[in-house]
Formats: C-alpha cells, sequence, structure tokens
C-alpha cells in the first residue's frame, strides 16, 4: 500500500499530540500523600497513584496507639484503621481490590476471616493474599494493607 506524504504528515501530527496528551496526563496525576495529623510513622497511611490507592499496613492499635492483647480485637482494630486509611484519601472498603494479610499465627485464621468478612459486603469481597509470618512491628498479632480503585 502506497502511503501520500500529506498522509504521513497527518500520522506524525496525530502521534505528537497523543504524546503530548500522554505526557500531559501522567503530569498531571502527581503522587498524594495521606498521613494522619501527627503522626509520627515514617511512612503515609495511604498514597494515591493515578486511579489506585495504596493502603500501608495497618496494625491493631486503638485509638490510644496500644495494641490489645487478644487477636479478634487487634483484627477488628486494623480493618478499622484500614477504613480510616481509605478514607483519608476519600474512599470506603468498598473501593478496595486486593488485600495482603499477615498473620502470626496462623490458628487465629478462623477468627480472623470472620472479622475480615464483615468488613466488606458480601458481594465486594476483594481479593486477597495471606501469610503466617514470625513477628510483626510493636509485637502486633495481625497486619493488611490494600490497594483501592480510585477512578471513579
Amino acid at each position: 500500500m502506497k502511503v501520500s506524504i500529506r498522509s504521513r504528515g497527518f500520522s506524525r501530527v496525530v502521534c505528537l499530540c497523543a504524546l503530548l496528551a500522554f505526557a500531559s496526563g501522567a503530569a498531571a496525576g502527581e503522587l498524594q500523600y495521606f498521613r494522619p495529623a501527627g503522626s509520627k510513622a515514617p511512612y503515609a497511611a495511604a498514597v494515591k497513584a493515578g486511579d489506585t490507592v495504596y493502603v500501608s499496613g495497618q496494625l491493631g492499635a486503638g485509638a490510644d496507639g496500644k495494641l490489645p492483647a487478644d487477636f479478634e480485637t487487634q483484627a477488628r482494630n486494623t480493618m478499622a484503621n484500614v477504613a480510616t486509611a481509605l478514607k483519608s484519601a476519600g474512599l470506603g472498603m468498598d473501593d478496595v481490590s486486593h488485600c495482603t494479610a499477615m498473620i502470626t499465627d496462623m490458628s487465629n485464621w478462623a477468627t480472623f476471616n470472620s472479622v475480615y468478612v464483615a468488613a466488606f459486603k458480601p458481594d465486594h469481597l476483594p481479593a486477597r493474599s495471606a501469610m503466617a509470618v514470625s513477628a510483626l512491628p510493636m509485637g502486633a498479632l495481625v497486619e493488611v494493607d490494600c490497594k483501592a480503585y480510585a477512578g471513579k
């Protein structure tokens, strides 16, 4: 097939416009960091990158910053802390697409599952990875991080 010079010039203009549109979109999509007021943590609770919000690993600390002794309360607090981090980025639990759960003792697996499932609507359960770990910060028994969709 023969392409005329005029046609090639048009194609170059279209390609250049597409490239400029992509570049300006990337510049407009700067990262946004969400940290609770007064936080001394060496990381953001959540970071928005494009249409995705990454929620840092949340532990089961209560409002006082302390970990309860029992697993179930830590698990409930963990999921509440995930919801709080999402809220700071303007999202909720329905927006979560994937979670990673880390548990120090897999004998708590059934308890974790019941708390985890209760944190979501039955038809909005996100994809999930889970693993047993030997230790977590502050002696926590469970930690959960998430990814959420923010492209509404």
